[in-house]
């Protein structure tokens, strides 16, 4: 396994680094702090180039739910199309857009996904993740189907 270091573009402290790869290693969530302009993007681009894989960037506002990044259901759609005769309604999957986490589980690779700017969501936000980041699963209660991940991927 290639692990993290210091690349032409990014230079890491030693205790970035061991953190970094203490992340990759254990599969658990990286969180990075720091003031703007810091580099915290930086890094996760330069871990996913390192390692040669995707990223996946979910970029976060004030108003991100934390189901936003599991999936979303259009309802609004559904019961226009089901107004309109169209006969894709009967498949409620057609209306399930897959959010960031759902791409994530997916991938054939371990990707490094990106949570950015996950202070400026609500309070509740990053608890609202944990047990999906936990079980690396989730529910789509419209399908009735359980979405589990073909591996952990790299969170930062």
């Amino acid at each position: 396994m290639v692990e993290f270091s210091s690349t032409n573009k990014y230079i890491a402290t030693d205790g970035l680094i061991e953190a970094v790869n203490a992340s990759i290693k254990l599969e658990k969530p990286l969180l990075i702090k720091g003031e703007p302009g810091t580099g915290k993007t930086k890094l996760a681009e330069e871990i996913a180039s390192k390692l040669g894989t995707a990223i996946l960037k979910w970029n976060v506002k004030s108003t991100t739910k934390a189901n936003q990044g599991l999936y979303e259901y259009d309802a609004v759609s559904r019961l226009r199309d089901s107004q309109l005769g169209d006969s894709k309604v009967e498949d409620v999957a057609n209306y399930i857009k897959k959010g960031v986490l759902w791409q994530a589980f997916h991938s054939k690779k371990k990707p490094v996904l990106l949570i950015d700017e996950i202070d400026k969501a609500d309070i509740e936000f990053p608890n609202d993740l944990l047990q999906e980041l936990d079980a690396m699963e989730f529910f789509v209660y419209e399908t009735g189907e359980t979405i589990s991940a073909r591996q952990r991927p790299i969170v930062v």
